[in-house]
């Protein structure tokens, strides 16, 4: 049955309508805002997997280029499998919020797909998508616990907007995304331009009041056209078996947990899941079994030791950061680079600068998009103590890459100010939690190292939350045990000033204004301390870029003569680029800039450009060289590609009855401007000079 109900959110008309597109699918919406509108369908297989012991849960968003009218520019002029960047962001924004809010036990093969199907180039698609991909999971049959809402939130003149379009984001000091329950936040993604955290809290709480809307139409449409949900049953713990692993356990478990180095920690687990299997596994079937088990009780063992012992893994205070120790200048050939360790995390990060013709091209809806700065973030297996395929970034690399960028965007100087497209790339050679931050920190010295005039250094830290009952922990400087047994990752970005960005995950069903304002606060003491730390390494940006970083100089010409440097089909500025080794760009507004190995060869370019396109001054003398005899006088060319006449009475103070008396071809003649008309004739004269 065709059901459509709207409401108005932030100034605007939002509407979700089913019952019309993709009937077969479980759960099919089409949710729209403007003239944007996104389809979004749930199915899952009818057969659950408890023996996966996880959710095969598979998120897509595909943006369709017929969407804004245009066909793509790929060979192919389709578009191709593998999805984008900002594709594969959108996923794991829609992931993230859903993932914790499935029914337990509940392990069948579930797809969500979200099709941009019209984009009006303002209203934004991907929290239409969120907002789809909650609904369609309420009106299936799928055991879903939403219902989930969300927004994007800016920050323009002072106050917060509401799903901002793509020209208030222009001026917008705030772009977060916030997923909400009725009661609490579950997701938080985005950037900011260094705001105070009460600035950011406010804002992360504005979403969740104004949403609340958007639950009941959800709830309307339930009601309407939802299925019967799929009945589940919870996994049933085998106390007698539970009770035996505890028994055998606990005390080596208590080794476990107090073992603060990785490496060892896991292999002393090892041990022990060996030593318990062995033990209880009598008839050769319980294996998984007792295995499940024992990862359960580690988990509720560590979560103890945390809430009742107040004591964590490493023996740290709930508030502490691990050892860092930092380095600028590691590598010895890079433009800058910087090596960041806290505690067993470790990154190892280089900045690289370029020309304007290394920035990065990406077709989005929105047409063509030229990135300056970019940061790619690399997680080899090793860095786990894992041997395993290589392969391109995964979804996780994206993500962590993009949060880190983001953060180090906010500090970067005008490309009027330092023109250099920047690339900065993070090798994670060890990990045990929160190697996006470690990127952060190191990036941030890399592109100091660099000579790149960042704002201020930026610095982030990983929060965690263990919760039980009305007993709150935030832990400061999670370790990898902590994100895998906790209830919140959640990450802070920002400089001395504020936040530039933030990300938030968590696995229970919300967290409060209270919660999220304590990790805030104490996210911004730990962020502090950090700052300090890097500062013994390098504290403000190298007065010069690296003697191996390209030279960048600029000269502002006639905008007429841009021909001059082009010259037919690129000649002339090709020549230019061979002979000094150079990259040269010119902007429609006779901007030349010009990028070369050295400073000799920059700067015997740029007197070569000014030499080419240099303007002739009535009243200036020059030296020129005769390049043709005609009866009634020479003419001389007095910079390169620009002629003059010398009249044949100019030539001389007496007469001159034939100009071949005074000059010949090829002679080098000083000359002075006489005149210049308006249809660009040079009047030169000898005599002037004489």
């Amino acid at each position: 049955m065709y059901k459509k109900v709207e409401v108005q959110i932030g100034g605007k008309t939002l509407s979700i309508e089913t019952g019309k597109l993709a009937k077969q699918a479980s759960g099919s919406v089409v949710v729209q805002c403007g003239e944007t509108m996104v389809l979004v369908t749930a199915v899952a297989e009818k057969e659950n997997k408890p023996e996966l012991g996880f959710l095969p849960l598979t998120i897509e968003y595909q943006e369709k280029m017929a969407a804004v009218g245009r066909i793509p520019g790929n060979y192919f002029r389709r578009e191709i499998g593998r999805p984008s960047e900002q594709e594969v962001l959108t996923c794991r924004i829609i992931d993230r919020p859903l993932r914790p809010l499935f029914a337990d036990g509940y392990y069948c093969e579930t797809q969500v797909i979200a099709t941009v199907l019209s984009a009006d180039q303002q209203n934004d698609p991907d929290v239409l998508a969120l907002i789809g991909a909650s609904c369609a999971l309420t009106l299936s049959d799928i055991p879903f616990g939403g219902p989930v809402a969300g927004a994007r939130v800016g920050y323009v003149d002072g106050s917060y907007v509401l799903n901002p379009t793509k020209d208030e984001l222009k001026t917008s000091r705030m772009d977060i995304i916030v997923a909400c329950t009725r009661s609490a936040v579950v997701m938080v993604e985005g950037k900011a331009d260094a705001l105070s955290e009460d600035e950011i809290l406010a804002a992360i709480f504005f979403v969740h009041e104004q949403v609340q809307p958007i639950f009941d139409m959800q709830d309307q449409l339930r009601e309407a056209n939802g299925r019967a949900k799929r009945v589940i049953e919870p996994p049933q713990i085998d106390e007698e078996l539970m009770a035996q692993v505890r028994t055998v356990a606990d005390t080596g478990m208590q080794t476990v947990i107090s073992t603060a180095d990785k490496m060892e920690r896991g292999c002393l687990y090892d041990q022990l899941k060996a030593t318990v299997v062995a033990e209880l596994n009598t008839d050769g079937t319980r294996a998984k079994e007792i295995s499940n088990l024992l990862s359960l009780h580690k988990k509720k063992t560590m979560r103890a030791k945390i809430v009742e012992e107040g004591t964590r893994i490493d023996g740290r205070a709930f508030n502490e950061v691990r050892t860092i120790s930092c380095e600028a200048s590691y590598l010895p050939r890079t433009h800058g680079s910087a090596l960041f360790t806290r505690g067993e995390t470790q990154a190892l990060v280089s900045a690289t600068l370029g020309s304007e013709r290394d920035q990065q091209r990406v077709e989005t809806l929105g047409g063509e998009q030229s990135n300056r700065f970019m940061l790619h973030y690399n997680f080899p297996p090793y860095s786990v103590g894992e041997a395993r395929r290589m392969g391109g970034p995964s979804r996780r690399d994206i993500g962590h890459g993009t949060l880190a960028m983001r953060g180090l965007s906010a500090v970067l100087p005008s490309e009027e100010d330092f023109p250099y497209s920047i690339r900065v790339v993070s090798e994670v050679l060890e990990s045990n939690g929160s190697s996006s931050m470690a990127t952060v920190c190191g990036g941030s010295m890399a592109m100091m190292d660099a000579g790149i005039p960042i704002k201020k250094p930026v610095s982030g830290i990983a929060m965690g939350l263990i919760k039980e009952g009305d007993k709150v922990i935030i832990l400061s400087d999670i370790l990898g045990d902590e994100d895998h047994l906790g209830d919140m990752d959640f990450k802070v970005v920002g400089t001395d000033d504020g936040v530039t960005s933030l990300q938030m995950d968590i696995k229970i069903g919300g967290v409060d204004r209270d919660i999220m304002g304590r990790a805030l606060a104490q996210a911004k003491e730990g962020r502090m301390h950090i700052l300090g730390e890097m500062a013994k390494g390098i504290s403000q940006a190298r007065k010069d870029v690296s003697e191996y970083a390209p030279k960048y100089y600029t000269h502002k010409i006639n905008p007429d003569k841009i021909r001059d440097i082009i010259g037919s089909g690129g000649k002339i500025i090709k020549a230019l680029s061979a002979e000094y080794d150079a990259k040269i760009e010119v902007d429609d507004s006779g901007m030349v800039k010009m990028f070369c190995n050295n400073a000799a060869q920059a700067n015997a370019l740029v007197e070569r450009v000014k030499q080419i396109t240099a303007e002739v001054e009535v009243g200036a003398i020059y030296k020129g060289i005769v390049k043709s005899i005609k009866d009634f006088g020479a003419f001389v060319e007095i910079m390169p590609g620009t002629d003059g006449l010398v009249h044949i009475s100019e030539l001389d103070v007496k007469r001159v009855d034939k100009v071949t008396d005074v000059v010949k071809e090829g002679d080098e003649l000083e000359v002075k401007v006489l005149e210049v008309d308006n249809r660009g004739r040079i009047r030169l004269s000898r005599k002037a000079l004489m």
